[in-house]
């Protein structure tokens, strides 16, 4: 088994915050590697016993830790998730092989041809769909590990895959929308901010779009840029939260935080030392709008409470900030097809979460 560091010291940690159900994803295949998760979580600072606790999330930071963590620990930079190991230096190979690429469209072609040499279990196509653009991953056959390792196999290769695209032509991708093929997992809610604000499950395959002009841009990444990006990836452009949703994150634990008040959004703005018109066109830049950030977080915290709490339907009506319960009723309604109640009878009983109308 590989020795570990010693942990470093404790520093005060932050927000942004992960949720549990990744940490649990990027542990599921260590153990086929010879490693703790035990010990591993406790190198990285994070309380092993998190694990057990649904909505329990931890600072970016001590993720980010885990993951490089587990990079320095395994001589595979895919966590041991798939048959064969991809050993380190392979994302290294891949940026070289992508970097004279002059287009997104060739960039992305080349991706999927590295991906099928490295990977039997999970392969890459990019397909044209009208006027958007699709990120396929189709699955050759099942990773070696659980249901919460075959789900963070599909968002790790996703993220990679985007990141490095963003990278490469210096811009922003913003996806537009993402089919999962497996059930909505226990950490959902993160799912508008690290991947798109539309998404759905149980999909045959995974399809990520995203408009079909941003093909034709121009990969404008050298040698030069490239040496300065090597030294923090692919950690820097897989640990979650992608730069452009960086302010989207940071208004979603805002308006938690605010919770059962309810913030305007030219008082978050004041808050956020932004002008309300720049705080709008920011979050345009990144594909959503305050008003999206607060539906969504009322919807997924209405919900997990109804679903996983026996919290009556006033007390959730009020805690999200709602004036009376006929405006939480129709809220509800509109957001879910059906009411509190009737959806509480509904799924109670499962205590899963629901994939949810747009």
């Amino acid at each position: 088994m590989t020795k570990l560091a010693p942990p470093r010291r404790k520093t005060a940690d932050s927000s942004p915050t992960v949720s549990m159900g990744f940490v649990t994803g990027i542990l599921s295949g260590v153990g086929r590697a010879g490693l703790s998760p035990a010990d591993l979580l406790e190198h990285a600072e994070i309380a092993s016993d998190l694990l057990h606790r649904r909505e329990a999330r931890i600072p970016v930071a001590r993720y980010a830790a885990l993951y490089r963590l587990i990079n320095d620990s395994l001589d595979d930079e895919g966590f041991a998730l798939f048959s064969r190991p991809l050993r380190r230096g392979s994302f290294e190979f891949l940026c070289r092989a992508v970097l004279s690429a002059p287009t997104l469209e060739l960039a992305l072609e080349r991706i999927a041809r590295f991906l099928h040499v490295v990977l039997d279990d999970l392969s890459v196509e990019i397909e044209t769909s009208g006027r958007a653009a699709v990120i396929v991953i189709s699955e050759e056959q099942a990773p070696p590990v659980g249901a919460a390792g075959r789900v963070f196999a599909y968002e790790w290769l996703l993220r990679m895959i985007h990141g490095l695209a963003a990278w490469l032509v210096a811009h922003p991708l913003p996806l537009d929308e993402v089919a999962f093929p497996y059930p909505p997992p226990l950490h959902v809610a993160d799912y508008e901010l690290v991947f798109a604000p539309r998404h759905t499950f149980d999909a045959p395959r995974l399809e990520a779009r995203f408009p079909v002009e941003w093909l034709a841009l121009p990969v404008r990444r050298d040698e030069a840029a490239l040496t300065l990006f090597l030294a923090d990836a692919p950690a820097s452009i897989t640990t979650l939260y992608r730069r452009d949703r960086a302010l989207a994150l940071r208004v979603r634990e805002h308006l938690r935080a605010a919770l059962p008040e309810q913030l305007t959004l030219p008082t978050l703005a004041r808050r956020m030392f932004l002008s309300p018109r720049t705080l709008h066109r920011r979050l345009e830049d990144e594909g959503t709008s305050f008003r999206a950030i607060k539906d969504s977080l009322r919807r997924e915290l209405a919900v997990d409470w109804l679903t996983k709490t026996a919290r009556p339907l006033g007390r959730i009506g009020a805690d999200l900030g709602f004036a009376d319960a006929a405006a939480f009723y129709r809220a509800f309604a509109a957001w879910t097809g059906c009411g509190p109640r009737e959806f509480r009878q509904r799924h109670r009983l499962t205590g899963t979460p629901q994939t949810l109308p747009d």
